[in-house]
């Protein structure tokens, strides 16, 4: 699920009942059990199989043993899925049309042109089954933010605490923030280069012609240091005066222009310096202790029945 940043990537076990159906041929014939029961939504293997196949990426070709393995790991995501659903509704948490469509517009924003469309053919959804799974993720998101990490706080003592016992890794390097502009073809990187030397704005031109993700940006690629990029881009920048242009820099990537905007001296920062990304790093773990907490109270509190026969099928 696109939208649970945390929630999505711990997979705890879960204390399932097996249901064994097995019988000779004499018995009568079986009721015919769901798949999967968490308390009174059941969820059949045909359903399961279609949720298994969006989750999967396009053309992915897996094995038998993997595609087991990954079913196996999706139906625990299924089951915690359901339970989070469940407890947003007892919560009454609740994602405004107004809400989603903010959300909706975002996306699409990523997806210029018909990529949009492309997109969903892909993953084999209708723009309303698309809609209603990112609803249903909003819910979940808001919920988590709202009742689960409610609570957490992160206090100044831990703050310090943490400043002390890793001190070394406020140690910053020296750096440089420098823009880039990069072409696949070099007679196109000198005309480029030419007319940057001749006033063009180097913005501009970034947006209008280079071929890096970080074109929209104008180029930015933001402060880093040695060994942070490739050996060509250190080889160049850190030598480079600000707002000075490089010559033509080859790498596997193309044909690349620099322009360095700013330095920084290496420098250890002060704990009221590095404050805010200590609070981040421990509030972070805090939200995962409290939801791991949280879905495992779930879990022992729910009525959950897997029939495994059904998935070895």
């Amino acid at each position: 699920m696109a939208m649970l940043t945390r929630s999505s990537r711990y997979l705890l076990p879960l204390l399932f009942v097996l249901l064994f159906g097995a019988g000779c041929s004499s018995d009568p014939v079986p009721e015919v059990k769901a798949f999967i029961q968490v308390n009174e939504r059941q969820i059949s293997r045909t359903e399961f199989d279609q949720a298994f196949a969006h989750s999967l990426l396009p053309d992915q070709h897996l094995s038998a043993s993997e595609r087991l393995d990954l079913q196996r790991s999706f139906l625990v995501q299924l089951i915690d899925r359901e339970l989070i659903a469940l407890a947003a509704r007892q919560q009454g948490v609740e994602v405004s049309t107004e809400e989603l469509q903010e959300v909706i517009q975002a996306h699409k924003t990523d997806y210029p042109g018909d990529s949009f469309a492309a997109m969903l053919t892909e993953r084999g959804l209708s723009l309303h089954a698309w809609q209603t799974e990112l609803r249903q993720s909003l819910v979940m998101e808001k919920l988590l933010q709202e009742v689960v990490y409610a609570g957490v706080v992160v206090a100044e003592e831990e703050v310090a605490a943490y400043y002390k016992e890793n001190r070394a890794d406020f140690d910053r390097p020296a750096q440089v923030r420098a823009r880039q502009i990069v072409v696949a073809d070099e007679a196109e990187g000198n005309k480029i280069l030419g007319l940057l030397r001749q006033g063009e704005d180097f913005e501009a031109m970034a947006r209008a012609h280079s071929l890096s993700p970080d074109a929209e940006q104008g180029g930015d690629l933001g402060y880093f240091g040695r060994g942070q990029m490739p050996a060509e881009f250190d080889a160049v920048v850190f030598d480079l005066p600000p707002a000075r242009l490089s010559g033509l820099v080859k790498s596997e990537y193309g044909f690349h222009i620099f322009r360095v905007e700013e330095k920084r001296a290496a420098a250890r920062l002060s704990q009221k310096d590095a404050t805010q990304e200590i609070r981040r790093i421990l509030e972070t773990r805090k939200q995962e202790d409290a939801y791991q907490g949280w879905l495992q109270d779930l879990r022992t509190q729910a009525s959950i029945e897997v029939d495994w026969n059904q998935l070895e099928m």
